[in-house]
């Protein structure tokens, strides 16, 4: 039985670069030199922590890092600039968390999108990953192009194809 599985995750390293080169580009712009704050980092907790005096600064940082982390291969669907923006102190702080792993939500969507294809393939949730497999594996590639055409709001990858 042939068999892949669908995951989404985010190389730690590259992530790292993009967010150094956009701390680079943040001392270096001049309508940016003088602020407080910055482009923060959590590589265990996989979030990226921006701060500065006021809300337009924040919206430039958000900017910069989404160009910078396209420019370095990151999918921009792969940051969640969806939360709120916090105040502390004199700074106005904002988490952007990176989407690593396929969460049962976009499981289930993905799960979905292959039954309503109508391929011959068996798919199931298998902890932050989702298994297809089928007796052929022209059924596989055609799931992985039924895949490539829908959007789940994350960036996926296909591995460990067997036959």
């Amino acid at each position: 039985m042939a068999s892949f599985d669908i995951v989404s995750k985010v190389d730690p390293q590259v992530l790292e670069n993009a967010v150094n080169t956009a701390k680079k580009e943040l001392q270096t712009r001049y309508d940016l030199r003088d602020t407080k704050g910055g482009i923060e980092l959590d590589k265990k907790a996989n979030l990226i922590t921006l701060s500065s005096e006021n809300s337009m600064r924040i919206k430039s940082l958000e900017d910069i890092l989404l160009a910078r982390a396209v420019k370095q291969g990151i999918d921009g669907t792969a940051l969640d600039f969806t939360a709120e923006e916090q105040a502390s102190g004199a700074l106005v702080k904002k988490v952007v968390k990176v989407k690593a792993g396929v969460d049962k939500e976009v499981g289930r969507k993905i799960i979905k999108a292959i039954k309503d294809g109508k391929l011959k393939v068996e798919a199931q949730m298998q902890d932050d990953q989702v298994r297809v497999s089928a007796k052929k594996i022209d059924d596989l590639q055609a799931t992985i192009a039924l895949l490539r055409r829908t959007d789940v709001g994350q960036p996926l990858q296909f591995v460990n194809m067997k036959s």
